[in-house]
């Protein structure tokens, strides 16, 4: 071997007859054995997967070669290349460790960037036929269907959430014997993780099933025969309220990245405020309307406060609070409004409260902030209207507005302590709409003409625009009243509008 190929920076190794008969510094590095000179190639050499270099010496004559192979032996991926001349054959030998694995980050970087897209796309999918979607029904259709012919998946199922476990509504895609187990294990009352999703209100992931002791050993046995390795239960929820759930099995045990529950997590919320945005569609471009009164326990903050305080609670009105909490604005009798405050701010889900007006004696109004885990709560964030509601002596009545078509027991579920709330009285009637006319007309009767005035000059005026187009002053001047009368007749006035629209303070004067 001449200097020039002793001294090259890749590993050159020469061969006579199947024997090494020189080789540089650079391939006596990459070798795993000592002094390979005089030794058959094949027993110098490191050996990989495919034995490449072996092959191209086995004929009568030497093949030329030219590969790349990982060699366990050394940890290191080589690039060989075999050159045949008179009577034997160079061995040209380099590292291109550190190139493979780049490539490989590349490429697992590029897979993992077009298997995020494909679950971005399908979700998106699905979210877009949320749009148009009716019903309840109709969006747990679509997330199933959609995630049940994707390639990605095995298949998908969806379950309501009755209060006392899941009732399965359909499946789609190839669900072999997994989703038969999967069934008779919720009849059996045994705890899938789409049950622990319901439970515990968020993803839950089995990335390894046949060695997953949470999950039931029949849906084991199933998943195993059926090639199943992977799980994603996502509930279906809006604030406090879970809906539903949807199981979704993978044939890998990395089907599931942290995008992709991410992803799913946001779908489950959306379905979530879906079907709750339909329940209330529902509700409000009804004729027909279900009237249901319940009667709550102390399990109920304000029901618990009465008794504690003595008072006697009418609620006014509810304002919502964030995503699960409500401001509830109640009439307090018999009680000092301070002394039912202080109680009801210690009381667990009462988040924050304070006194609106006193009056003579003890009565008053106050505000309070319920958390996500009261009944009230629990009954807006199903769909419910709440009409009316009355605490006094650790007991309530609860009087709500449902959809004809909503699931009175599961809301009874989700007021009541372990059992359901008692259903005092249930009817359907007919709601007569106010028509726009008939609203104008109503608010007409009510104001006075000196603040019908006021009101109307104002808002031409563009006083209530943002930049005001004029100023109290100006309007007062253009009326030729003082400034501190435009502003009682428009509090007065806009007052008797509030009560218009909410109907909810008729009981009030001026």
């Amino acid at each position: 071997m001449d200097d020039q190929l002793r001294r090259a920076p890749i590993g050159v190794i020469t061969v006579r007859d199947g024997v090494v008969a020189a080789a540089n510094d650079a391939a006596r590095k990459l070798l795993p054995g000592e002094d390979p000179d005089g030794k058959p190639i094949e027993g110098v050499f490191p050996q990989s997967v495919a034995d490449s270099l072996p092959a191209a010496f086995e004929g009568r004559a030497v093949a030329e070669a030219s590969f790349e192979e990982y060699y366990p032996t050394v940890d290191r991926w080589l690039s060989v290349s075999v050159v045949p001349d008179d009577g034997g054959a160079t061995v040209y030998v380099d590292d291109v460790t550190e190139r493979k694995r780049h490539e490989q980050a590349r490429d697992r970087l590029r897979a993992e960037r077009e298997r995020v897209a494909v679950v971005d796309r399908l979700i998106a999918d699905v979210l877009r036929e949320f749009v148009d979607a009716a019903s309840r029904a109709e969006i747990t259709e679509t997330i199933r269907e959609r995630l049940g012919a994707s390639d990605r998946y095995r298949f998908a199922w969806t379950a309501e959430h009755a209060g006392d476990g899941p009732v399965v509504e359909g499946v789609a895609g190839e669900e072999g014997e997994t989703f038969p187990a999967v069934r008779a294990a919720i009849e059996d009352g045994d705890t899938t993780p789409e049950g622990r999703a319901v439970d515990r209100g968020r993803v839950q992931v089995v990335e390894s099933m046949s060695d997953a002791s949470s999950v039931p050993e029949p849906v084991r046995v199933a998943g195993f025969a059926d090639g199943i390795q992977s799980v994603l239960a996502v509930p279906l929820s809006y604030g406090s309220s879970v809906y539903g759930v949807v199981g979704v099995y993978a044939g890998s045990e990395d089907a599931f990245t942290d995008h992709e529950r991410s992803s799913f997590e946001a779908l489950g919320e959306l379905a979530g405020l879906a079907i709750n945005a339909t329940r209330n569609r529902r509700l409000l471009l009804s004729d027909t309307i279900t009237e249901v009164t319940f009667e709550l326990g102390t399990i109920s903050p304000l029901a618990a406060v009465s008794e504690r305080c003595g008072a006697a609670l009418t609620l006014d009105g509810t304002v919502p609070e964030g995503d699960d909490g409500l401001h509830c604005f109640l009439t307090v009798t018999g009680a000092d409004p301070d002394a039912v405050v202080d109680a009801a701010t210690a009381t667990p889900n009462v988040e924050a409260g304070r006194v609106v007006r006193r009056a003579e004696g003890e009565h008053g109004r106050i505000d309070l902030t319920l958390g996500g885990a009261s009944p009230l709560v629990e009954a807006v964030s199903q769909g419910a209207t709440i009409r009316t509601a009355t605490f006094e002596g650790g007991t309530g009545e609860v009087v709500v507005e449902l959809s004809p078509d909503a699931d009175v027991r599961r809301l009874a579920v989700a007021l009541g302590d372990g059992e359901p709330a008692t259903v005092r009285s249930r009817r359907d009637r007919t709601r007569s709409p106010t028509t726009a006319r008939e609203f104008r007309d109503e608010l007409g009767e009510r104001l006075t003409e000196r603040q019908a005035t006021v009101l109307r000059t104002a808002y031409l005026a563009d006083y209530f625009e943002s930049p005001r187009g004029s100023t109290a002053e100006e309007v007062a001047a253009s009326l030729g009243i003082t400034g501190s009368t435009l502003l009682h007749h428009l509090r007065a006035s806009q007052r008797k509008l509030l009560d218009a629209f909410y109907d909810e303070f008729d009981d009030r004067k001026e």
